[in-house]
């Protein structure tokens, strides 16, 4: 069963929900920010169900929080300690110096680890494209994805994504190497619904359908042997970013990123420009289903945000909004 609320109060309810775990209002801000830009885009398990996940994690593991500090830099590079922050702080606060350095430079290469839920990658790509670079960034973190042909847990689900900028919308391929992610499994347990058949294996290296079984065990991963040597690569980006080789579960996630200006090669609107013709040469490869035209990645999200945003709401699912309810409510009573 779902609710239908105003995007201005799906906002305001993680905003308020933020504020009662100790975040400021411009973290508030800033995590309500990407967390509605999930929403928007379709991908809900990582909108306010995720703000659930961020509230039980920092009630759970009560570590302490600390500043976002530039442990090494160069003219071209910084590594961050994350200090424990949650990961959508951390990789807007990253995105910001990477695109600082390469107005500068025309490159930056940023790392960043003690931090945890980094998020959807094509939000900081995006702001990335729109400054006319071109952006790479990989995520790591804990055990949760068995390698093909294992059953135990040795990768994280490990997303990597690719920004490239247009003259028109932008290319941005954003995907996961596990079959599933995380946040999909947390929601089917939090909704107790059964998972898909062939995503997981419980802890004893059965097949299962059990969330919680999956979440004590390991996630397959995607796209066979090919799929798992881009999770192995993605984890020793990780590790380049300052991530330990068996980090715990939601703690010291490795967030590596590459921004580049195209003008280190060729003029800057010629490569847009390229990117453009490009995009629409496959937008007009011949389909095989007529019905189905072949989508250019991001193209679809997006026009989904600018629909939601034009119609105002967003559907959620009723637990998920009678939870943060009533812990906003809390907030408030506390506040009072």
């Amino acid at each position: 069963m779902t609710v239908v609320i105003t995007i201005q109060e799906a906002e305001s309810l993680i905003q308020r929900c933020m504020l009662h775990v100790g975040h400021t209002d411009e973290e508030a801000r800033i995590i309500s920010d990407h967390l509605i830009d999930c929403e928007l885009r379709g991908l809900s398990f990582g909108g306010l169900p995720r703000a659930l996940s961020v509230i039980d994690r920092i009630r759970e593991q009560q570590i302490p929080r600390q500043p976002i500090t530039v442990v090494r830099e160069t003219a071209v590079s910084a590594t961050l300690d994350g200090g424990e922050q949650v990961g959508y702080l951390v990789g807007l606060r990253a995105t910001e110096i990477a695109l600082k350095k390469a107005r500068q430079s025309g490159i930056a290469v940023i790392g960043a680890s003690k931090t945890w839920y980094t998020g959807m990658f094509s939000y900081y790509l995006e702001k990335v494209t729109n400054a006319g670079f071109v952006g790479m960034i990989a995520g790591s973190g804990g055990p949760k994805v068995a390698p093909h042909g294992g059953t135990e847990p040795r990768f994280s689900t490990n997303p990597i994504a690719f920004g490239f900028p247009s003259t028109d919308t932008p290319i941005i391929w954003d995907i996961g190497t596990a079959s599933i992610m995380l946040g999909e499994v947390v929601l089917h347990k939090r909704l107790g619904t059964q998972l898909p058949e062939g995503r997981a294996f419980d802890a004893q290296g059965n097949p299962t359908r059990n969330p919680e079984e999956a979440l004590k065990g390991a996630f397959t991963v995607w796209g066979g042997h090919k799929g798992s040597g881009l999770a192995m690569v993605v984890q020793l980006l990780g590790m380049l970013a300052g991530q330990a080789i068996d980090a715990p579960s939601l703690r010291d996630c490795g967030f590596f990123m590459v921004v580049i200006d195209p003008g280190l090669l060729i003029p800057p609107h010629e490569y847009q420009q390229t990117v453009a013709q490009f995009a629409q040469r496959l937008r007009e490869t011949r389909p095989v289903d007529p019905a189905s035209p072949v989508r250019v990645p991001f193209e679809r999200s997006a026009a989904q945000r600018k629909a939601r945003l034009e119609k105002g709401e967003i559907e959620v699912t009723k637990l998920v909004y009678e939870q943060l309810m009533q812990i906003a409510n809390a907030s408030s009573a506390i506040q009072t």
